[in-house]
């Protein structure tokens, strides 16, 4: 057994759990702690020192991160305090919690992606396949026969309507829009229809997988998703795809035998 603690920054919740990442199995009930108002570093590290007694946890954790993650740095920010752009958020989160830990960020959606792809829906699919979670915003992963191009962020592509006027896909079909819109699962099963199409445009992918909170209702919307050529189904792992992924993530980042 190879345990590794996950965790996923959401736009409404801190979620964590110990994660084999051998088997993809969490060892534990995820503990959820509200996301601080802000999302400011200071606030989050705070939680993140929170889910770590409660797990009496030490070594490697993977955190996701909703925004571009490159080599530890995070280079964006949504629904998160700015003051993240441009950070080097694995170097403050480690020396944050102490010499105890080792902390490694990936994108949200790319670690969704990663168990998909290893334990889940997308689990032996070759060829292309997108991983898309709808949440407080859209995230997004592309796979190429199971390896990931990390930071795709398709949820801010722009898609033309019928009159013409430009929409933003994450202000127009997140499942936080349904929500705040009050649109019913067809109204927007609709809109979901008409972002997965565009993508099935650009990219031809063999499989979409939907992930996010409302992969576990999608027997309610998935009827309304419409495509000429790409299979769709629900992410596997559900809503928690990011903390499994944050933590295969961190375990093939830590040094081999013999390094450092």
């Amino acid at each position: 057994m190879d345990v590794v603690l996950g965790v996923d920054i959401g736009g409404s919740g801190m979620k964590a759990a110990p994660v084999d990442v051998t088997t993809g199995e969490l060892l534990a009930e995820r503990m959820r702690i509200p996301t601080p108002q802000g999302a400011e570093p200071d606030a989050v590290l705070d939680v993140l020192g929170q889910l770590m007694r409660h797990f009496d946890y030490q070594g490697t954790v993977g955190v996701t991160f909703p925004g571009i993650v490159q080599g530890g740095r995070t280079l964006s920010a949504a629904n998160v305090s700015e003051q993240w752009v441009g950070m080097d958020a694995d170097t403050f989160m480690t020396q944050g919690l102490g010499d105890d830990f080792d902390v490694h960020l990936l994108n949200d959606a790319d670690a969704a992606g990663l168990a998909e792809a290893r334990f889940g829906a997308a689990q032996g699919v070759q060829g292309t396949v997108l991983v898309v979670t709808l949440g407080t915003g859209i995230g997004s992963a592309l796979l190429m026969d199971g390896q990931l191009v990390p930071n795709t962020e398709l949820g801010h592509l722009f898609l033309q309507s019928r009159s013409g006027k430009a929409r933003h896909a994450e202000s127009w079909a997140s499942a936080r829009v349904r929500e705040d819109k009050g649109l019913s699962y067809e109204e927007w099963g609709g809109r979901v229809s008409r972002y997965l199409n565009h993508l099935e445009l650009l990219f031809s992918p063999t499989l979409f997988v939907v992930g996010g909170g409302v992969s576990k209702k999608a027997d309610k919307w998935l009827p309304y998703v419409q495509l000429e050529r790409s299979r769709v189904v629900p992410a596997a792992l559900k809503n928690e795809a990011g903390i499994v992924g944050a933590a295969m993530y961190a375990a093939q980042q830590r040094p081999s035998l013999g390094e450092g």
